[in-house]
């Protein structure tokens, strides 16, 4: 009997600890639509390391779609999800509509990363994820391919500019940093 109430215990406490775990963290407690117009829901994604981008399709830094794929490929198995954010609040670098914009990054940088629809990133009308990015660091993008990294709780996010490629050894070393609590 001892041992069963032994036995009984310890995968209550697994159950519990999974379940905190799994647990959807405030800053992905959210629902998009993806490229497709079908819905996303963020907390998909809880319990990973996410590296969360606004994106442009003309601009100067599009070409980082290109290193975010490789960190995306070189990562993922080890729990890092790359989410993409186009918006159009920046030099109107994004003015295609979810299809066009998908088209691009598939055909162009071979893009197979989550993104979501076009959004917006700034002030009051910033979509909610990037509203509680921006609240967690005390920083705002300032320009298309502003990063932020969270940690797989979701309690600790970190703000990368727009000009860091997204291979920076400080944004690398912090990736696999999360990726190893």
């Amino acid at each position: 009997m001892k041992r069963f109430t032994a036995i009984l215990s310890a995968s209550v406490l697994l159950l519990m600890a999974q379940s905190a775990m799994s647990a959807c963290p405030g800053v992905l407690d959210h629902k998009m639509k993806n490229l497709d117009g079908e819905p996303l829901d963020l907390c998909t994604f809880a319990g990973k390391v996410v590296l969360a981008v606004n994106t442009a399709s003309y601009c100067g830094n599009t070409p980082q779609y290109k290193g975010l794929q490789a960190l995306y490929d070189k990562y993922r198995n080890q729990g890092l999800v790359v989410i993409g954010f186009p918006a159009n609040d920046f030099g109107s670098q994004e003015p295609g509509t979810s299809a066009e914009i998908k088209d691009f990054c598939e055909l162009t940088y071979g893009v197979e990363f989550p993104m979501v629809e076009k959004t917006s990133v700034v002030a009051e009308q910033a979509n909610p994820v990037f509203a509680e990015l921006a609240r967690m660091t005390n920083d705002t993008p300032e320009w298309n391919f502003h990063k932020y990294l969270v940690s797989r709780d979701g309690k600790r996010a970190f703000s990368y500019p727009a000009r860091m490629k997204p291979q920076d050894p400080k944004i690398v070393t912090r990736i696999e940093a999360l990726l190893e609590e």
